[in-house]
């Protein structure tokens, strides 16, 4: 695993969370309808920042949710032998409500599929909105974000690697080489 480059440090990922909250609560007008609910692993983390930082924005409490889509992956069978099942975390009703549905990196789609039918299986929100930090193109579904913090266009050679203080020891997103 070879660094290319530091697309986002530290200091830019909080302008990044800022940014996004303030995106977020426009379009959601105040946002007192919203829910957050963070892809396990990343995504949680966002999550937990975006809640904090709208909660400092508005004076209100947000909900939030923690949501795993192992088993709703339409390829854990294929890459995992036994797949790793964390435990998804949200003992709220989603009807009615603008659900933010928040992961790292948007890339080939099929985890954001995965989570619209674990979320449809818990219920009808009133919508479903995808705050993702990084988009990385190379779609395989027609999926899109409404909040998105950098569009980083990347060769299928590359990744990128979004570090968290939260299991990382440090915050910041880089443009890897893969072999």
């Amino acid at each position: 695993m070879t660094i290319k480059a530091t697309i986002i440090d530290e200091a830019g990922i909080n302008r990044t969370i800022t940014r996004l909250a303030h995106e977020i609560l426009e379009k959601n007008k105040g946002g007192e309808n919203i829910v957050i609910i963070g892809m396990r692993t990343r995504g949680e983390f966002l999550a937990k920042r975006l809640e904090t930082k709208i909660e400092e924005i508005t004076g209100r409490d947000v909900i939030l949710g923690i949501l795993d889509v192992t088993l709703y992956r339409d390829d854990f069978r294929m890459r995992l032998k036994q797949p790793e099942v964390s435990v998804t975390n949200i003992t709220f009703d989603i009807n009615e409500r603008d659900v933010i549905l928040v992961d790292d990196v948007l890339y080939t789609g099929r985890t954001v599929r995965a989570a619209l039918d674990a979320l449809m299986d818990m219920g009808r929100p009133s919508s479903i909105q995808l705050c993702v930090l990084i988009d990385r193109g190379h779609r395989e579904l027609p999926i899109s974000a409404q909040y998105v913090g950098k569009n980083i266009p990347t060769s299928i050679n590359e990744e990128v690697k979004l570090k968290m203080k939260e299991i990382d020891t440090e915050d910041a997103v880089y443009l890897i080489e893969s072999p």
